[in-house]
């Protein structure tokens, strides 16, 4: 196999490598949102579509927590965002009528995957 064929091969897999990541982003992204957009709706919050828009879905997040919206600024500290995310999705959680540790799990990942769905679970 010559050299330039060998690096062909090497530049297909990093796109196709590029490609999966962007499809389990884009996945993940949709997933979370439609997770967050049925919690408000049910727990009747409005604008319940802020869910599918970065920074909006942080402020629906704590509208759903009852929580203050200027709360989203501890969502750009790092360390911070981690301790106020548990609290806001525990409270979530409670406001669901669901245990509060599936709020604590819905921050960590590939699990949250599963918290979030039944939290938002009826």
């Amino acid at each position: 196999m010559e050299l330039r064929e060998k690096i062909n091969i090497v530049e297909l897999e990093f796109v196709l490598m590029r490609l999966i990541l962007w499809f389990i982003v884009l996945f993940s992204y949709i997933y979370i949102a439609y997770c967050l957009q049925i919690i408000a709706r049910k727990t009747g919050t409005e604008n319940s579509w802020f869910a599918w828009v970065p920074i909006l879905n942080i402020y629906l997040m704590c509208k759903i927590a009852r929580k203050p919206g200027w709360w989203v600024i501890f969502f750009i500290i790092p360390i911070v965002n981690i301790v106020v995310g548990a609290i806001v999705w525990m409270e979530i959680a409670e406001h669901r009528n669901k245990d509060r540790i599936l709020g604590l799990l819905a921050i960590v990942p590939v699990v949250n995957f599963v918290a979030l769905y039944y939290i938002a679970s009826e």
